[in-house]
């Protein structure tokens, strides 16, 4: 019989939310899956029932015995050990034959014993381990010398690119792979791609890139309605199949109608300029896909445009022979760019060349080492990053957020456009202290789409956000009238939002010619011709040099770091508190009516814990975005 995961009858339970009732599923060995459904579905908690860390409530769950599982942890580690260790210990069975090497030497076992431990160790290959854990740390984006760094030093992103190279270094026969990309760049989004395509194993993966999705699965399951639907092919096949279906049903037939004309009025708007750039093409391409696949993403909860300001001016913004960098340190020098106010811009080129910095520059919020910024008389920007999640106010309803804006709104016109990005009814009113990464995201969006800009700078969007945000967010974009400028690991929304790309590399900011194809293959040739740096020739002085100034440059994070490291301890503290609270409530016997007391107040104590470590997670996560921050400002500068 084939090696197969099957689930039976599942029912799987959170709380009092039933996530799948009489669920089935079977997939067969080496089946790459592509796991999708609407936040809050159980996707994270059916792969912690594939990984054992919980079992179904009723109904079976059955793995091949002896199966190696790997899984991407979410849970950021702040452990002492060193970066190039802590990718090691994915491997458990490497490292269980290198102590058993060890403890075998020192305890003078006999040569035969010591022998098999080799021959083994041999056929793993033991010999070549560090080597393809620092191929894997290369590959996502890590520098040569972070190997030796502890994996405390790291921030909360680069730290989640560790739990990704730690389950990518285990020799698996299931892989379960929780949002990757979400703290990746394009560049290190095509490796990844590349490097599960040569998976031979059992692939799972959440995640909300459809590109990326598209590249690395040949099954997709869809959770709707508490039951595990499997299609076959690529996740653009799965919206085709499923889009055949919705359309059917004459509700959900007049709403897509509505998006389909949105699309063509588009279409219509480029197809006069297709002939002046061959992005313009391509794009009206990717536009024609957009129509047959939009009638998926009908049930979408949200629905809205981006409106733009009236007046404009000619240019809104312009950068002139412009050098850009920290601490007088130039990242990007001889910058002369202009935005139009029909310009729609996206940003290319490798992880930390300066891209971000770019955009800081044109909003002005980090000045000019040299060289000239003009801004339009009638400029409005309309600025997203993921820091400024962390300027909301937490205690503060979405609400709250648009009528502090605009004291003198009705109401009904806040709750009509707050409905438009998911914020319905009383969640609208609720204030956001404990909303989830994506809600926090969409508010963002909403707050700037409020304010009616007439130019959009927009980094990394999509973080956060399912895939019917991003469907939404990309047609709003397409019908906004007014300039964009986009940093996106999302091919998708850069294929469907943008006309024209600019690479930043090499210190440099120049119009690249050509599409996002064309982008893949100048990195692949990029990285065929190995940098100065990498010469065998390099003096042991200039290496020396190397590292005392990355330890200067860590020394800048220590204070941040110490602040992040007890905010790090304060959610352990109540975490295991919650924990053990969470093993005496599992006593049956406190149920029982005389000890309703009991139960009452350990339910009492239970809400003041979880209170308590929302507050420590949530400090701790402004923390951790600050230090990522100042981490990638050391790196760039």
């Amino acid at each position: 019989m084939p090696a197969m995961i099957t689930l039976h009858d599942v029912n799987l339970q959170r709380g009092s939310k039933i996530l799948l009732q009489e669920a089935q599923l079977r997939l067969h060995d080496g089946h790459k899956v592509g796991l999708v459904g609407a936040n809050g579905t159980g996707k994270s908690t059916l792969f912690k029932m594939l990984s054992g860390e919980l079992a179904a409530d009723q109904g079976e769950c059955n793995i091949p015995s002896g199966w190696r599982i790997a899984h991407m942890a979410q849970e950021v580690s702040h452990s002492d050990l060193s970066a190039l260790d802590y990718v090691l210990d994915g491997d458990a069975r490497f490292r269980q034959l290198q102590a058993e090497i060890e403890q075998g030497g020192q305890n003078g076992q006999c040569g035969e014993q010591l022998g098999r431990l080799y021959a083994e160790f041999e056929s793993i290959d033991g010999y070549t381990a560090e080597t393809r854990a620092q191929s894997l740390m290369n590959g996502l984006g890590f520098a040569a010398t972070d190997g030796e760094r502890p994996v405390r030093d790291f921030s909360g992103g680069w730290r989640i690119r560790l739990n990704l190279a730690q389950a990518l270094m285990c020799p698996a026969d299931l892989l379960l792979l929780d949002e990757p990309t979400n703290h990746l760049d394009l560049d290190t989004t095509w490796w990844l791609e590349q490097r599960l395509q040569q998976f031979k194993g059992t692939l799972l993966i959440i995640s909300h890139d459809r590109d990326f999705l598209d590249s690395t699965v040949n099954h997709i399951v869809h959770i709707e309605h508490q039951k595990l639907n499997l299609y076959s092919g690529s996740y653009s096949s799965f919206e085709r199949q499923r889009a055949e279906r919705l359309a059917q049903q004459q509700q959900m037939f007049e709403r897509q109608q509505t998006q389909i004309a949105e699309i063509e009025r588009f279409v219509a708007r480029f197809r006069a300029k297709a002939t002046k750039a061959r992005q313009a093409q391509s794009r009206l391409k990717a536009l024609e896909r957009l129509e047959r696949i939009a009638p998926a993403h009908v049930d979408s909860p949200f629905q809205f445009q981006i409106p733009c300001a009236d007046k404009t001016s000619q240019p809104l913004l312009q950068l002139v022979d412009a050098s850009i960098g920290y601490d007088a340190s130039p990242i990007l020098s001889s910058v002369n760019l202009r935005i139009e106010p029909d310009s729609r811009l996206g940003l290319l080129g490798p992880n930390g060349a300066g891209k971000s910095t770019l955009i800081k520059a044109l909003v002005g919020e980090l000045p000019l080492i040299g060289g000239q910024r003009t801004a339009g008389e009638n400029l409005a920007v309309g600025y997203f990053n993921q820091h400024q999640l962390e300027s909301l106010d937490l205690h503060a309803s979405a609400a709250l957020h648009i009528q502090r804006l605009s004291p003198s709104v009705r109401e009904q016109e806040v709750r009509n456009f707050l409905g438009g990005f998911g914020f319905h009814g009383d969640r609208a009113f609720e204030v956001i202290q404990h909303f989830s990464g994506g809600e926090k995201a969409r508010l963002a969006l909403a707050l700037i789409a409020w304010q009616k800009p007439n130019l959009l700078l927009l980094d990394e969007p999509t973080n956060h956000l399912d895939l019917d945000m991003r469907e939404a967010l990309t047609l709003a974009l397409q019908t906004y009238p007014g300039a964009v400028l986009v940093i996106s690991h999302d091919r998708h929304l850069l294929r469907n939002t943008v006309d024209e790309f600019w690479l930043i590399a090499d210190g440099r900011a120049d119009q690249f010619d050509g599409d996002l194809d064309d982008y893949h293959r100048w990195l692949d040739n990029r990285e065929d011709t190995p940098p100065a740096s990498e010469e065998k020739s390099e003096p042991r002085q200039d290496r020396r040099e190397q590292r005392q100034q990355a330890a200067a440059q860590r020394k800048q994070l220590q204070p941040l770091r110490k602040k992040l490291q007890a905010a790090e301890r304060q959610v352990d503290k109540w975490q295991t508190q919650c924990d053990e609270i969470e093993q005496q409530l599992a006593d049956t016997s406190l149920y029982d009516a005389d000890r309703k007391d009991d139960l009452q107040g350990l339910l009492k104590r239970q809400g003041e814990l979880r209170q308590r470590l929302d507050t420590a997670e949530e400090e701790w996560m402004l923390l951790s975005e600050e230090y990522e921050m100042l981490e990638q400002q050391v790196r760039e500068g």
